[in-house]
């Protein structure tokens, strides 16, 4: 991954990317940031920008080949460097996580998941295991894995933290409604579900206030 992208820079590139494979699904084979911008609603100004920040060398004006900028990107964004996950709770969210096919798309691999309900240990989801909880520290350093997905309840998710952090792990995808206790050099992303779905009603409260 190209050093110290902005977060705005971040968040915006796997938008650029959806647009970017959705052109080159449809056979088109040169896009401009106009283009861009019009589909992901930024200005053109801000898309030239990320992409110059991310290495694009050139004229603005210029339409820019699109399979050229999937790679430009997946490669800032480090998705052509392979990171390993795991998944804490294998229970309706961890399973719809587990069995998602296109993590590689974003350079990540998901290797298993694990829960304290041992009835479930030995089956498959998307073909990859559910392993016992009490193996997964081990497992995690042994296979020297990066990200850890917590989708336990809120009672439990500090353990799972912990256990995560002991087995090595240096990031965390946090989907349960809790603040967690971390070190400093590890990162958290905290995906609260209600709270986007809150935000999203009121969204759609004030539009249909001001229709």
């Amino acid at each position: 991954m190209i050093a110290a992208l902005p977060q705005g820079t971040l968040q915006r590139l796997p938008q650029y990317l959806i647009m970017l494979k959705t052109e080159l699904r449809e056979g088109r084979t040169g896009v401009t940031a106009e283009d861009i911008g019009a589909v992901v609603q930024v200005s053109p100004s801000q898309v030239r920008h990320d992409l110059s920040v991310c290495g694009l060398e050139q004229e603005p004006s210029e339409a820019m080949e699109v399979q050229a900028l999937i790679r430009l990107i997946e490669h800032a964004m480090g998705y052509d460097d392979v990171v390993t996950a795991v998944i804490v709770g294998a229970g309706q969210l961890g399973k719809a996580l587990l069995s998602y096919q296109n993590y590689s798309d974003y350079g990540v691999e998901v290797v298993a998941a694990f829960d304290t309900d041992e009835s479930l240990a030995g089956q498959e989801v998307g073909g990859k295991p559910i392993l016992p909880v009490k193996r997964m520290t081990a497992l995690c350093r042994r296979m020297k894995v990066h990200i850890g997905i917590i989708t336990v309840p809120a009672a439990y998710a500090q353990e799972a933290c912990d256990r995560l952090l002991e087995g090595g792990i240096q990031a965390i995808w946090n989907f349960a409604p809790v603040h967690l206790r971390v070190p400093e050099d590890v990162i958290v992303r905290n995906e609260i579900i209600a709270v986007s779905l809150g935000e999203l009603s009121r969204a759609l409260q004030e539009k249909r206030r001001n229709d």
